[in-house]
Formats: C-alpha cells, structure tokens, sequence
C-alpha cells in the first residue's frame, strides 16, 4: 500500500484532475458547477481530499484517517452555506470517490499480480478510503451547519435569500424585496459579477464595485458576498459602459475581473441582467482568458458557440484561415472596421493611424480569410471575438 499511495502522490496532480473532470460530467447540479470559481473549489477539494488519504496510508497502511480540513475546503463550505446550499446539493465528491478509487485499483494492479495480496489491499484500502471520506463530509457538514446558524443571525441571509428568489423568478412581492433588499427594483437595472484570481486579492473586491458604480454614473449599489472571492452586483443604470472605459477605469484594481450584464428593466431586467453577466463569466472560464473587462452583449454569440469548445475551434479554423495565426493587428483592424460600421475613415480614427493604412490591412486580411470579409462579416467577427478572449 505504501509503495502504490507513493506513486500516486507523486503524480496526483494529473491524476486527479481526470478523475474530478469525470465527476464534474456526471454531478446532477449543473448550476452550482457552472460557477467558475466554485468549480474550481470543488476541484481543489477532491484533490485535497485524495492527497490527504494518499499521505495518511503512506505514513499508516490500512489505518483509519482523519478527516481532510483544508482551509480552502472550508472556506468553500461557507461559501455553499451563503448561496443556500449544502455539500449534499454538490453531489460531485461522490463521483470524485468513485474515480479516485478506481484509479487506486488500477495502480494496485499494475504493482503486483499475486491473488492474495490484491485481495487483502482491496479489502482494507476500500474500507479505510469509504470511511475517511464519509468522516471528511460528515465533518464537513457540520462545519456547514455552525455558518449557517451564524448567517441565520445576521440580516445578510435575508438578503441572500431574496435575490436567489428573485433570480429563480419565484414569487415575491417588490416592495417586500425592496425593503429586505434596500434597492429599487422598479427602472433600469445593470448586474456586474466582480472577481479575483486569489483569495489574497479580494480585499480589493469592494473598491472594484465602488468604481464600477461611478463609471455607470450610479450613485448606489446593491452589492452580495457571493463568495470569498466573488461580488454580485446592480446598478440603476440603463447604459453598459464601453469596454475601454472600464478596462482604463480598473486598472487600478489588478488581479481582479468584471463580467457585465445587458441593461434590463424592472424585476425581469434584474434577473436577466445577471444571467447574462453570469453566462459572460462562464465564457472566460472556458476560454480560459485573463481578459480584466467581458461584457455580454460583446460575446453573446460567441458564448453559444463556446458550448462545445471543439466546434468552436473548427468555427475559427474553418472560418479565419491563416487569418487567425496572422498579425494581431491585421485581426484588430477587421474588427474595428466592423465595429465602426464598414467606415474606413472611423477605424483609422479609433486605431491613431490613416486611412490608407487601413485599407491595405483589410486587402491583407480578405486575402488570409477563405471568404472574403464582405460575404462573411458576422462570422468572421465570431471567429475573431474567440480568438482574441484567448490572447
């Protein structure tokens, strides 16, 4: 047992991350996965947890571990307790058990091929992993109920409670909403989700809210602690500010991120609006771009081509030619040119260079792309929207 838990810690990280992408794919509560940053929680704990029984049987063979206590885990359950929600509605880590143990088996097999052995291994590893993992959610969950007295103390659950409502489109009354809430919900709303890369970035999480109330010309905010690491946001704005404008506006606040909404009105416009910004984030996460700044009604096509991410790459290929490995500035001026409209002259103005550059840009480019830009445009548009996310 020591020599398979050996090798396994030397390689979980790639391991791992096969038998957590398996459990993601089979977990039944696909709102709470396709949160990025809760995904991402939820990987690090099935690593967390794997390591830690991996550690313990190498030190002990066959004796009962302890429950894992990472902080980051727990720091996750509290996160699950502000949404509402428990570790049984995640439902992944039993997936993870399952693939981590499969994986322990086979590295048990490969190590020996005496009959009796196996069976021995097999019978106190599976014991010793069923039972660390039972301890480790148990204790979990009691974790969970401690925060989620404490929130029930505190006015925050109420109000958490009230959007998870008005998001799911359950019935409340407004004015009862707007007195939990303290936020008009009549008018024009626009939701941002705020986030850091780090947990020792968030501190700067609130001034990045504050800016982005000021650059929408707002004067108050409705701000929720959606995670350690995460902010919802609404403004009473009825304008998405221009993506330079909040990129220059937060450049002050490094290593953090806001995913803008479409403007809504009323109730119904601020549960879309954050649908939106939520599906906004969900694109970066897949792209797997550090983009500061992604507003929804710039990617709203590209987000529904995303959804299968291999299509979306034969989308680009297909669509962009060489165009796509070409000079950046070659993909910059088609879009800019687009985005002014077909209007040579407004591109140069926006790109601080002359017209006749310009054209010889765009002749360049309809010689790379397979169909020239003026058959094509809206899908040569898609296919560069994607490449660029990813730069």
């Amino acid at each position: 047992m020591r020599d398979v838990a050996e090798s396994l810690l030397a390689s979980t990280s790639v391991a791992v991350d096969g038998v957590v992408a398996a459990a993601h794919r089979e977990a039944e509560y696909r709102a709470l996965l396709d949160d990025p940053q809760f995904a991402a929680a939820d990987r690090h704990m099935g690593k967390a947890y794997f390591r830690h029984w991996l550690s313990a049987t190498l030190h002990d063979p066959g004796m009962r571990v302890g429950p894992c206590v990472d902080p980051e885990v727990l720091q996750f359950a509290r996160d699950l307790v502000r949404r509402g929600l428990d570790t049984h509605d995640l439902g992944s880590w039993r997936g993870a058990q399952h693939g981590a143990w499969e994986l322990w088996v086979d590295a048990c097999f490969a190590a020996t091929t005496v009959v009796d052995e196996l069976r021995d291994v097999m019978k106190v590893s599976e014991r010793s992993m069923a039972t660390f993992v039972d301890d480790s959610i148990a204790a979990l969950d009691e974790y969970a109920e401690k925060e989620r007295a404490d929130l029930a103390r505190g006015a925050s659950a109420e109000r958490h409670a009230t959007v998870q409502l008005l998001l799911e489109g359950a019935p409340i009354g407004r004015a009862l909403a707007e007195s939990r809430l303290g936020y008009a919900l009549a008018g024009s709303h626009l939701a941002a989700i705020i986030w850091s890369d780090s947990a020792d970035e968030a501190a700067g999480l609130d001034a990045t809210a504050e800016a982005v109330m000021r650059m929408c010309g707002a004067s108050c905010r409705l701000t929720l602690n959606a995670s350690t690491t995460a902010l919802w946001v609404w403004v009473p704005a009825d304008k998405v500010p221009p993506a330079e404008t909040a990129v220059a506006a937060l450049a002050g606040h490094p290593g953090t991120h806001v995913a803008f909404g479409r403007c809504g009105r009323d109730v119904d416009g601020f549960r879309r609006s954050h649908l939106d910004a939520s599906a906004a984030q969900r694109l970066l996460a897949r792209m797997g771009s550090a983009r500061p700044v992604v507003r929804y009604e710039d990617v709203a096509l590209v987000s529904v081509l995303t959804a299968d991410m291999a299509q979306a790459d034969q989308f680009v290929t297909d669509t962009l030619g060489d165009l796509a490995t070409a000079d950046p500035v070659l993909r910059q001026t088609v879009l800019t040119y687009v985005r002014e409209r077909f209007n040579g002259s407004a591109a140069a103005e926006r790109m601080f260079t002359h017209r006749n550059t310009i054209e010889r840009r765009l002749a360049r480019a309809d010689q790379l792309l397979p169909v020239p830009l003026a058959d094509n445009a809206a899908s040569v548009v898609a296919a560069l929207m994607l490449v660029e996310l990813r730069h």
